[in-house]
């Protein structure tokens, strides 16, 4: 059960950003370089949002509960900071990647567009953020033990499961819009992803009488389950202000 468990909530988890790699990354060197270094940069952005919320919660007086949990936020907020300003650094830095392969190629043409450069680099991003989200839940899931047998709900991991994947999949349509905008001077949608990243990541935090000393796995399923009314309401929004511009940053995208 406990392996069955695993393997269908990795499946679910990772089985859509694998097709997409397998189908549209791994048959290009560059594309692969391209993954990796985006993973990367998202993982020099957690290690300075980590490195800042350790020193906060070091230097903060650790007994105080409400104060801890006001750290956690500030941690999350600075997080999504971090890697929206790692992925503008990674834009700017495919920018000039593009020039110089321009340059170097006898036709003139580079031989990856920026929008093909836009959905790799989101793709790595979302794989890197889901693999470090999910890997502890998935490794309490091989056991021992089985979650529920205590009354709490059986739900959990096949809920993380389905949330690492929306996050994957969001990072994949945060990355190809935020290049698409920029190349563009829409700033706008640039902002309007930024906002949309800070609710997604706050959305675990709602509850206000959270103790982090006290925090259970059952509790935070509770908050997606609360936070999945939101993030309804927030989605058809954002589709409707975001399907036109995303299907217009698509077009060009050839495999």
């Amino acid at each position: 059960m406990t392996l069955s468990t695993f393997f269908g909530c990795t499946f679910i988890a990772f089985g859509p950003a694998l097709a997409l790699f397998l189908f549209t990354v791994a048959k290009e060197p560059l594309r692969v370089i391209i993954l990796v270094a985006g993973a990367f940069f998202w993982l020099v952005s957690l290690l300075f949002s980590s490195l800042v919320w350790f020193i906060a919660v070091k230097a903060s007086n650790g007994d105080n509960d409400k104060l801890q949990h006001g750290l956690l936020i500030f941690g999350v907020l600075l997080s999504v900071i971090f890697q929206e300003t790692f992925r503008y650094g990674y834009y700017r830095l495919l920018r000039k990647a593009q020039e110089g392969l321009v340059s170097l190629s006898e036709d003139g043409c580079s031989p990856v567009s920026m929008k093909q450069m836009a959905y790799v680099a989101g793709l790595g991003f979302g794989i890197m953020s889901g693999a470090f989200s999910v890997v502890n839940i998935l490794a309490e899931s091989i056991g021992p033990g089985t979650i529920g047998i205590h009354g709490d709900s059986p739900y959990f991991f096949l809920t993380s499961a389905f949330m690492t994947l929306a996050v994957i999949l969001l990072h994949l349509c945060w990355g190809v819009i935020y290049f698409d905008s920029c190349d563009k001077g829409c700033w706008f949608f640039v902002l309007l992803i930024v906002i949309s990243h800070l609710i997604v990541s706050c959305l675990v935090s709602r509850k206000h009488n959270l103790q982090v000393t006290t925090l259970k796995t059952e509790a935070t399923l509770l908050h997606h389950i609360e936070g999945s009314f939101l993030i309804n309401n927030l989605i058809k929004g954002h589709v409707i202000m975001c399907e036109l511009h995303l299907k217009c940053a698509l077009e060009s995208i050839t495999f």
